[in-house]
Order: C-alpha cells, then sequence, then structure tokens
C-alpha cells in the first residue's frame, strides 16, 4: 500500500502551502504558483513520471543488457487540458545516455519495456496523455573504458 498524508502549514493565514509526508517518511513541501514554496502536486506527477521510468530503464540496460551508463538523464514536458480537471493531454519524454558503447537497440527495448511493462506511473498517465518518446546516446569522452572488477 502506498500512503501519504499532507498537512496546510499555515491554517490561520490565507496561503495554501503544506508539507507532505510520504509512506516511507519524507517530507516536502507543496505550494502554488502564488506562494512559490515547492513544487505544485501536478509537477509532481512529472516528477514521479520521469522517476518512475528513470529507474526501470537504467536497471534494465545496467543488468539485462549490461550497458556500461556513466550519465543517464530523463527530461518530461506535458501539455495539460485547459479546463479542470487539467489532466495531462500530451507528455513528451527524452532520455540522454552517456556512456561508453551503449547499444542503441538495447535503450529502445528498455524504454519499450519501461513504457509497455514496468513503469506504473507512465500506466496511469497513458490513460489521458499521449506520449512521445525520444533518446539520445552521448559516447564518453576522455578516458578509457573501465575494465570489470574481477
Amino acid at each position: 500500500m502506498i500512503e501519504a498524508k499532507v498537512t496546510l502549514t499555515q491554517p490561520l493565514k490565507t496561503q495554501r502551502q503544506f508539507v507532505a509526508r510520504s509512506g516511507s517518511g519524507h517530507h516536502l513541501l507543496l505550494d502554488d504558483s502564488a506562494g512559490a514554496t515547492g513544487p505544485k502536486p501536478i509537477e509532481l506527477v512529472a516528477v514521479g513520471l520521469a522517476g518512475c521510468t528513470a529507474f526501470d530503464v537504467i536497471t534494465i540496460l545496467r543488468q539485462k543488457y549490461r550497458q556500461h551508463v556513466t550519465a543517464y538523464e530523463v527530461r518530461v514536458e506535458a501539455d495539460q487540458a485547459e479546463r479542470p480537471p487539467q489532466v495531462f493531454t500530451t507528455v513528451r519524454i527524452h532520455h540522454v545516455i552517456t556512456g561508453y558503447d551503449v547499444d542503441p537497440a538495447a535503450v529502445e527495448e528498455a524504454i519499450r519495456l519501461s513504457e509497455e511493462k514496468y513503469c506504473s506511473v507512465g500506466a496511469m498517465v497513458k490513460q489521458t496523455a499521449a506520449f512521445h518518446t525520444t533518446y539520445e546516446i552521448v559516447a564518453e569522452m576522455g578516458a578509457e573504458k573501465p575494465q570489470p572488477v574481477a
């Protein structure tokens, strides 16, 4: 079971800032654009999507395909419906993988598996949004590929 709790930080004031506590005990501030002291809740959906697919893809690349990835970044941009509830309508996901001799076929398969099988956040967001996924591979330069330790 996933749990979360949000508590209004200053109940007697007009601000709408909340402190959020995840079920695993982590805290963060939530706010709106007026207060600007923390992310808006909808931004956390985009962060959750980026994180969910990033965990899947890096795990698949390293464990299943034995790719030597030295850096990895996932960027998410989302368009929202104009009227409430302002759900995501289009999502653009861009993966940037840096490493030694990274195989494009492995990257494509890792992304496909994340989007079609593993990423729970993506499965939920796909109920309202079209996904457009791209990637780029950046070859690691400057040093020789490290050899595995026996």
